[in-house]
This record gives structure tokens, C-alpha cells and sequence, in this order.
């Protein structure tokens, strides 16, 4: 039997230590790009995109490319993505430069639209045994240039660095205004105060704009998660929570990474209003995390904030991506969200809808 609820791993360990300052943001305050500045034609009653997380790999390739390469085939469609957005740990283990080509350029050369990132606690990361370099270094390089351009570690890619103004920036759309944070390193995440300050700034600033725009936070660490090599992240959880309950707003949905599967859960409020959280994190790292078991003593749930969080569906054997679609709906704003499994076989490589979830905001 598996847990239904979040866990949280028993006697953590305190890695704060790994944490490491933020780059100078290249952009100008409150952070914002607007998706017309990218896709001048995007359609403004209905948006689809791709998102997932964890799709580096330094040991084996195969997963990440089917990954990158199902997620192609979808340009296809009836209803075609236009673009991707990562949630993080686009290289593995360091953030290197010389990773690059071998682990996002080569398995998404033929990925047809822009791709945004958050930043994960890997491309966070400095690698001691190579020549000094900054942190998030080559991710600014990749992600967040003053204006496209060729990447000299890109290895001839015709892909051209994109334009996100820091770290943690609010993604403005037509139909949903996406604001990414930034959790550092350490394996339960870290946010310094500056960035609380612009995130209460970001959410109150944002729920203006319901519900003509959907409000979508994105953070790479899960603060809720029932897998057995992360578990629920805590300081996550406290921050959100006080954030949310200071401004009075919390968002209509949660997307993070992190944790290698994917995993819905709805956390249910005395209001009556409810918050979805979605891990998607199975985007290409050959080692998966399965859901805990329930005589696994390693974990419990016995903890206040996990009380009223349901795990209602999962697939943590199988990697996989997001299709997110938004549309307009009697003056707000629909959104679907389908997962999609890619089997472990050499002969089938073909993506299969594992779990559809839509909500109303």
C-alpha cells in the first residue's frame, strides 16, 4: 500500500550550507516578460504549452530524448504547444557550461518552439573540480540574456538564448500571469528575503488581474510530495503558507519539479478553496522516485500541513511531460492539464495520456 497523502522524510539533514548567491539580474525590476514580446502572433483565447522538469541526465540519454522527441511529435496535433516551460535542473550535477550541448541543446534541436526555465538546485550548482566559474553562470547565459543570441557553448545550435530578466520573474501572459521563483540548491530549498518581498509584491499584483488571467506559481522545489527520496519540503511549505495567508491571495495552481515523477495533489483549505500542485519531474533523469510505502519507516505524514493535502493520482514508474492548455471560460479562464508516460521499451517509444485534470478559476 502507498501513501495518499504528502510525506515527510524522517531525520533531514540540514544542507543549507550549498547555498549560493544569486546572479545580478539582467532585467529591470518587477521582472517581468511578456509572451507577445516573444510570440508577437500568440492566439490571446487560448494558450498550449509544455511543461516539465528534471529533463538532464549526465549518466544515460535515452530518457531525456524520448522525452524531447514525444513532446515533438505533439507540434503535429490538432492543438500544437508553442512553447515549453522547464521547471528546473536543466543540467546535471553542476549547472556546466560544457554540459550544455550534450543535455538541452543536442535532445531539443528540433523542439520547434521558444523554451523558458526556472532554475533548479543542479544548474544552481558550482562543480569544485573544474575551474571556478559563477553560479547560474551558463543558465544567465542560456536563459536570461539581454537579447537573443548565439551561445558559444551550444555547440552550433541554431537555438538563440533567451530573454528572462533574473532568476525569478513573472512570465505575462494573455491568459495566465506565471510567476517562477527561484529555491536554490539545497535539497529542501532556500529563498532569501528579497525574493519573498517581490513574490508578496508579484501575487497581490497578479490577483488584480482575476479572473480574466489565471494566477500560476512555479517553484522548482515540491513543497508537497509523497516520494520516498525527497519527501515534502518544509521550509517550502512555511514559506508559501505565510506568504499566502500575509497578502491573502494564493494561487490557482502549483507546478514544480524536483521529485523524478509526476504527482497531483489538492490541498483543501477551511475556505473551501482549493489549491492544485502538480510535480512533473519525470522529464528525463534515468533514476525515478517511487511514491513511499506505508511501512516505510523512513516517512510519516503526521504533520499539520499535510493534513488536509490529498495525493490523487501519480505515475512513478514511467518518465513523462505536461501539455497544458488555457482557454477562456464565461470570463475566466479553463485550464487542462494532460500528462503523458513514455513506456520503458525500445520498441515503443509512444507517448500514452496517463492523467487529465481540468479546473475552472
Amino acid at each position: 500500500m502507498r501513501y495518499r497523502t504528502p510525506v515527510l522524510k524522517k531525520d533531514q539533514p540540514d544542507d543549507s550550507y550549498k547555498f549560493r548567491p544569486l546572479p545580478a539580474p539582467t532585467g529591470k525590476y518587477p521582472y517581468h516578460l511578456s509572451l507577445k514580446d516573444v510570440m508577437p502572433g500568440i492566439n490571446e483565447e487560448k494558450i498550449t504549452f509544455h511543461m516539465v522538469g528534471d529533463t538532464g541526465s549526465l549518466r544515460s540519454p535515452d530518457f531525456q530524448r524520448k522525452v524531447a522527441g514525444q513532446m515533438i511529435e505533439q507540434f503535429e496535433d490538432a492543438s500544437p504547444p508553442q512553447f515549453l516551460y522547464h521547471l528546473g535542473d536543466v543540467v546535471y550535477n553542476h549547472g556546466e557550461a560544457s554540459q550544455y550541448q550534450r543535455q538541452f541543446f543536442d535532445p531539443y534541436k528540433l523542439y520547434p518552439g521558444p523554451i523558458f526555465a526556472i532554475a533548479g538546485n543542479h544548474d544552481s550548482d558550482v562543480n569544485p573540480a573544474v575551474p571556478p566559474y559563477p553560479a547560474l553562470g551558463p543558465f544567465m547565459t542560456v536563459f536570461c540574456d539581454t537579447a537573443p543570441g548565439t551561445i558559444p557553448f551550444s555547440g552550433g545550435s541554431a537555438r538563440k538564448s533567451m530573454t528572462q530578466p533574473n532568476v525569478y520573474w513573472t512570465f505575462k501572459t494573455p491568459l495566465a500571469n506565471i510567476i517562477g521563483m527561484h529555491s536554490n540548491v539545497p535539497k529542501f530549498g532556500i529563498v532569501t528575503e528579497e525574493q519573498v518581498k517581490w513574490l508578496k509584491e508579484e501575487l497581490v499584483a497578479a490577483n488584480r488581474e482575476r479572473p480574466a488571467k489565471a494566477l500560476i506559481l512555479c517553484i522548482h522545489h515540491a513543497p508537497y510530495t509523497a516520494d520516498i527520496n525527497h519527501g515534502s519540503s518544509l521550509p517550502m511549505i512555511t514559506l508559501l503558507e505565510s506568504v499566502f495567508e500575509e497578502t491573502g491571495v494564493r494561487p490557482d495552481i502549483v507546478f514544480s519539479g524536483h521529485v523524478h515523477n509526476y504527482q497531483r495533489l489538492i490541498k483543501n483549505y477551511p475556505d473551501g478553496h482549493p489549491v492544485c500542485y502538480i510535480v512533473a519531474g519525470g522529464g528525463g533523469y534515468d533514476e525515478l522516485h517511487p511514491i513511499a510505502s506505508l511501512d516505510d519507516n523512513r516517512f510519516t505524514n503526521d504533520h499539520p500541513f499535510l493534513k488536509t493535502v490529498e495525493l490523487q493520482s501519480y505515475c512513478d514508474n514511467k518518465h513523462g511531460f505536461l501539455k497544458i492548455t488555457l482557454e477562456r471560460d464565461n470570463g475566466g479562464v479553463k485550464l487542462t492539464g494532460n500528462y503523458y508516460s513514455i513506456p520503458h521499451s525500445e520498441h515503443n517509444v509512444t507517448a500514452a495520456l496517463e492523467d487529465t485534470f481540468v479546473l475552472k478559476f
